[in-house]
């Protein structure tokens, strides 16, 4: 049975290989103006995704609490290859909203799933304790299979826009058998299975206050890396890159987040909980309002500073989130994170591009991280309060 449980982290590689290894994002800002968008459509698009998953986010955790997360993961897995379908089928502002919400209810199922999958996989091998690296190679992984489609996207570019979305519909659908793979860890089940019951969880999760620390400062940057991946393309163009050059920066740019994922554990364990939390309050919102005043060939330095920081982010802040939480509701805790991410999106998305379409690219990058600055200080005073001594 261990190794079983074993087999369960070579699984969920591929399905985060699936899911990153993303053809379309390189170019989606050309693909989407190729059919006649604005910035402000690609936003409000983005944000119908995010109202997807919003929809379903807490419910599917609850499903992967109940029901199991295999199966969970296998009904994400066979949304997000749809998903990818209608958007190849689209030619249209309202077909690919269709599409957006396909992929926003395949999105829904798989995130908090996988992650409570693997940290209870590592509990049933006694390996709990190496969650943050695992989870720091799995998000490695996806970012250098990012990095990779990257090249590859900008070359099947060259033949259209609408090749790489053609191609990401196979890539998707690798999720579907390695879905089918894995093997449930033996865990506590709910006492109460009722949606009466999560409520109340995710009521509880919001009154404790270091869960509740780490889950709105995990969604916060969370939101954060979300609306920055998407103004790295508006920051190309304008720096007048050319369009060869996209994949290849993306490229570089996943390879270096993904390769501070993979030391993110140890960074977590020499700075502590506190320390990460200064480092990337201070981190993410300065690059931000520093971004927006050097958009310039030499700024992009900030943009691999930012992704660098990124790296650490993502797997220590969930590691936080896991630590506060239990396996009978791991799931369902960690949906909340992703719930509040796209609440969150639907409110800054939209307002990022209206920013640029109205003002400029600069004043989106600078507002936002007055935003992004403000908030994070709201969420981590009372933390930094009642935990003085660095720990």
């Amino acid at each position: 049975m261990l190794r079983s449980y074993a087999h369960n982290i070579y699984a969920l590689y591929i399905i985060k290989i699936s899911k990153w290894f993303n053809l379309v994002m390189p170019i989606i800002v050309l693909f989407f103006q190729d059919n006649d968008l604005t910035m402000k459509d690609i936003f409000i698009l983005k944000a119908i995704y995010s109202t997807g998953i919003v929809a379903l986010e807490i419910p599917s955790g609850y499903f992967a609490d109940v029901l199991g997360r295999r199966k969970t993961l296998l009904i994400g897995s066979v949304f997000g290859a749809a998903g990818f379908l209608g958007y190849s089928l689209s030619h249209s502002f309202w077909g690919f909203v269709a599409a957006e919400l396909i992929l926003g209810i395949g999105q829904s199922f798989i995130s908090g799933a996988d992650s409570a999958l693997l940290y209870d996989s590592l509990k049933a091998q006694k390996r709990k304790s190496e969650y943050t690296k695992l989870e720091g190679r799995m998000a490695s992984v996806g970012n250098y299979a990012e990095a990779l489609a990257g090249i590859l996207a900008g070359l099947l570019a060259t033949i259209s826009f609408r090749t790489p979305v053609y191609c990401q519909v196979f890539v998707s659908a690798l999720a579907i058998p390695a879905a089918y793979l894995l093997i449930e860890p033996k865990r506590e089940m709910l006492a109460h299975p009722t949606m009466g019951y999560i409520l109340k969880v995710v009521k509880e999760s919001m009154t404790d206050l270091n869960l509740r620390t780490a889950i709105l400062f995990s969604s916060l940057i969370g939101t954060s890396t979300l609306t920055f991946a998407w103004l790295i393309q508006p920051y190309f163009q304008q720096i007048d890159l050319p369009v060869a050059l996209f994949g290849t920066m993306w490229t570089a740019l996943n390879l270096t987040v993904g390769t501070s994922s993979i030391f993110a554990y140890k960074i977590e364990n020499r700075l502590k909980q506190r320390g990460i939390y200064l480092l990337i309050l201070l981190g993410i919102p300065v690059i931000y309002i520093l971004a927006g005043f050097t958009i310039s060939t030499i700024g992009m330095a900030l943009l691999f500073l930012f992704y660098f920081l990124r790296g650490i982010a993502t797997p220590s802040l969930k590691n936080n989130i896991n630590h506060y939480t239990t396996s009978n509701v791991r799931a369902t805790v960690l949906s909340v994170r992703n719930f509040i991410i796209r609440i969150l999106f639907i409110a800054i998305g939209p307002f990022a591009g209206w920013l640029i379409d109205n003002y400029s690219l600069s004043t989106a990058y600078w507002s936002l991280g007055i935003i992004i600055l403000t908030l994070g200080i709201a969420i981590l005073t009372p933390y930094f309060l009642k935990h003085k001594k660095l720990t």
